[in-house]
């Protein structure tokens, strides 16, 4: 399993970051999360709800015909660290190629230091949406 360079840029970023700082740049992420598209605001039965999150968090993928996966996230904003969290997965997995995605590591935020800035049921709630995101992507692969 490997990390495409887009989310180790990102991983590495936390990384060298102190301690302090850490928390800062999880809530610059969570600025970093797009508005959902009409299509998704209209009809938000086609969201699947992470219920890991402690706070209501819904996204959905799509796979472009030639494999680019496209991240959509609705989490509020009164909810940052778990939109830091979406932040950091569309920053680093916008894009990219599907078997990119299903090739990251469930655990590829450890060296981020996160666990020492937010609770392990925040950082459960960031690796179930990663694994949601991998399902979506793998059931879009399996389908095409």
């Amino acid at each position: 399993m490997t990390v495409p360079p887009s989310l180790e840029k990102v991983v590495r970023r936390f990384e060298r970051a102190p301690k302090d700082l850490r928390v800062q740049a999880l809530l610059q992420y969570a600025k970093k999360v797009p508005p959902l598209p009409p299509e998704f605001k209209d009809d938000r039965s086609a969201l699947e709800q992470v219920h890991e999150c402690q706070t209501p968090f819904f996204l959905a993928t799509r796979v472009d015909d030639d494999g680019a996966v496209h991240l959509f996230f609705d989490a509020p904003v009164e909810s940052p660290t778990v939109r830091g969290f979406a932040g950091i997965l569309y920053e680093g997995l916008e894009g990219r190629q599907a078997r990119e995605i299903l090739d990251v590591p469930p655990d590829f935020y450890a060296p981020m230091g996160l666990g020492e800035v937010v609770s392990p049921l925040r950082l459960r709630g960031m690796s179930a949406i990663l694994s949601r995101v991998k399902r979506q992507v793998a059931e879009a692969v399996a389908d095409a």
